[in-house]
């Protein structure tokens, strides 16, 4: 009985949005990194010098997690360098979890508001994971749950922010 209690009063978002640079990647795309990228002979993704580029390593298991809660997943990225991230993004074999994409310079308000809008999901039915603290604060000001990503994506801070989400939706 007490774990029907607990699973009607959890609420969980109808879309987690990510930023990709620091966020799903250790990395700025339009910085660190030197695309064109590709896949090696090995396998591996490698820049233009055929530097390895790599995720952190809990990112694909965020991703399935929420994929197979059958939670929408979308990303907002301010990069200049679309391109790249559209590449490694398909490199990593990551389209197949995306909704949506919303990867070009400007506002992060600008993204989920896009995302909103073209998924049909309110903003306050969101949650945002970013390493900027300006994008956390800008998103907040919009109603969204935002989490701040210190170090990369992991599972405990992904399981910790759907728990944030449902402790301040529940409370609505």
């Amino acid at each position: 009985m007490a774990n029907s209690l607990v699973k009607t009063s959890t609420r969980v978002p109808k879309m987690v949005v990510f930023d990709l640079d620091y966020t799903l990647w250790p990395f700025w795309v339009d910085t660190h990194v030197n695309p064109p990228f590709h896949k090696s002979g090995d396998g591996k993704v490698v820049d233009s010098r055929g530097c390895v580029v790599k995720y952190y390593p809990d990112t694909p298991k965020v991703l399935k997690y929420l994929q197979d809660k059958n939670i929408g997943i979308s990303v907002a990225s301010r990069t200049g360098e679309t391109d790249g991230a559209e590449q490694l993004i398909q490199l990593f074999g990551w389209n197949k979890y995306f909704e949506n994409k919303q990867i070009y310079p400007g506002s992060k308000d600008t993204h989920i508001n896009k995302i909103s809008k073209k998924c049909n999901i309110k903003l306050d039915e969101m949650i945002f994971f970013d390493d900027e603290q300006r994008n956390i604060v800008d998103l907040e000001r919009l109603g969204v749950v935002s989490i701040l990503v210190k170090n990369g994506m992991t599972m405990p801070v992904l399981i910790n922010g759907l728990k944030t989400f449902s402790d301040i939706r529940s409370n609505v």
